[in-house]
C-alpha cells in the first residue's frame, strides 16, 4: 500500500486567531517517492517542524520582507529532515538536513533547497532549528550589529523566554551588560534568572508592573531588544538612555489582530510617545536576519561555540503528535504557551548528540 503524505496549505487568511480547522487545510495525497527523483533532487521526510511568530504575518497579502503565502500553497516554515533516498551530489539516504520545506511530512527537494546539517559535537539536532537556526542568529545579529552593548550598559529584552529573546539576553550577558528579561509568568521569571543568567526578570501580567519595570532601570535603558511592541515598548521608550538602541526585531503583541485594519495590517493604537525618540536621540532600527545572510556560517559557529561552553543555553517547547498538530500548536506563540523555541516532533528521532 502506498505510503500517504500530509500536509497544511493555506485555506483562508485570517481576521485575529489562527482557527484550527478553519485557516489551514489538511490534505492528505499519496507521498512521492524515489523512482520520481531527477538528478540533484532528494526525497526527504520531515522530523520537525519550526514554528515562528513571523508566520503569522505570511498569511496576509500586504507589503512585507516576504511574499505571502497563496490561497491553497503549503504553508512555509523550516524543518530538520532526513533524507530517505538521494539522486543529490549534496546528500545520501541517512543524512539529516535543514529545509524550509514546509508543513508537509515527505517532499522532494531540489539542491538549492536543502543544506547537510553538520553540527558540532555538544549540540542536539533541534537546535538547528532554535539556538543554531534562524532564531538564534536574529538574537546574534541584532545584539552584536545593532545593540552594541557595552560592559555595564543596562540592555531591556521583551519577549525573553521566548526563542529569540531568550538568546539575545544571553549574548547580551556574555557582552558584559546588566540583563532585564520581560517574560508572562513567574515560572518564566525564574528559568530567565535561576537558568539563563538574566539578573532580573519581570512579570509583565504582575499588577506592579511599571512600578517593578521603572525600579529594575533605575540608570535607564542603554539596548531595548523588542520582540513585543504595544505599551511595553512605550514603557522602554519612557526609560531610555540618551543615544540608547532599541533593536526592533517583533511586534506580537500585535500579530493576532493582522487582517482586522487597512491593508490587512493590525488595527491597534499607535505608539504615543515617539517624541523620546528624539528628545532622548534613540537609534530604533528594524532589520531582518537575512540582511545578515552572508555571515551565517561565522556566528553560527560563535553560538556553537557558546552553546558548547555552557554561555548559551537553549529551551525548547517539542509538541508530539505529528504534523496534524502543528494548526493548534502555533496558537502557543500568541498566548505565552511555548518557553524557548516551538517545534513540533513530525516523526521522532533518536537524539544524538553532535555527528
Amino acid at each position: 500500500m502506498a505510503r500517504k503524505n500530509h500536509s497544511f496549505h493555506l485555506a483562508e487568511r485570517p481576521e485575529g486567531d489562527i482557527i484550527p480547522g478553519r485557516t489551514f487545510k489538511y490534505v492528505e495525497t499519496d507521498a512521492p517517492t524515489a523512482d520520481q527523483l531527477e538528478d540533484g533532487q532528494a526525497l526527504v521526510e520531515t522530523l520537525y517542524l519550526s514554528l515562528d511568530p513571523a508566520m503569522r504575518s505570511m498569511l496576509h497579502d500586504f507589503r512585507s520582507y516576504t511574499p505571502p503565502v497563496a490561497i491553497g500553497e503549503i504553508m512555509r516554515g523550516g524543518i530538520v529532515g532526513r533524507v530517505l533516498a538521494s539522486k543529490s551530489s549534496k546528500a545520501k539516504a541517512g543524512d539529516l538536513v535543514s529545509s524550509f520545506a514546509g508543513w508537509t511530512e515527505v517532499i522532494i527537494l531540489d539542491d538549492a533547497k536543502f543544506e547537510v546539517l553538520n553540527l558540532p559535537a555538544g549540540t542536539k539536532v533541534t537546535d538547528a532549528l532554535g539556538g543554531l537556526g534562524l532564531t538564534g542568529l536574529t538574537a546574534y545579529f541584532g545584539i552584536t550589529k545593532i545593540g552594541q552593548p557595552k560592559p555595564g550598559d543596562t540592555v531591556v529584552v521583551s519577549g525573553a523566554a521566548g526563542a529569540t529573546g531568550s538568546v539575545a539576553g544571553q549574548i547580551a550577558k556574555i557582552l558584559g551588560a546588566r540583563v532585564v528579561g520581560i517574560a508572562g509568568s513567574d515560572e518564566k521569571c525564574r528559568i530567565l534568572t535561576e537558568e539563563l543568567g538574566f539578573d532580573v526578570a519581570l512579570n509583565y501580567k504582575s499588577p506592579t508592573f511599571r512600578e517593578d519595570f521603572i525600579k529594575a532601570t533605575p540608570k535607564f535603558i542603554d539596548v531595548y531588544f523588542d520582540n513585543v511592541g504595544g505599551e511595553i515598548l512605550e514603557m522602554a521608550l519612557d526609560q531610555a538612555a540618551v543615544h540608547s538602541r532599541f533593536i526592533m526585531c517583533g511586534s506580537i503583541s500585535g500579530y493576532n489582530k493582522l487582517g482586522q485594519g487597512p491593508g490587512g495590517l493590525p488595527d491597534i493604537t499607535g505608539i504615543r510617545n515617539l517624541l523620546q525618540v528624539t528628545v532622548q536621540r534613540i537609534r530604533m532600527e528594524g532589520f531582518i536576519v537575512i540582511d545578515y545572510i552572508s555571515e551565517f556560517k561565522e556566528a553560527q559557529q560563535q553560538l556553537a561555540q557558546w552553546m558548547v561552553e555552557g554561555k548559551v543555553k537553549t529551551k525548547e517547547t517539542i509538541v508530539k503528535g505529528g504534523l496534524k498538530v502543528a494548526e493548534t500548536a502555533i496558537g502557543e506563540l500568541f498566548t505565552g504557551g511555548n518557553t524557548g523555541k516551538l517545534i513540533v516532533e513530525v516523526k521522532p528521532y533518536e537524539e544524538v548528540s553532535g555527528f
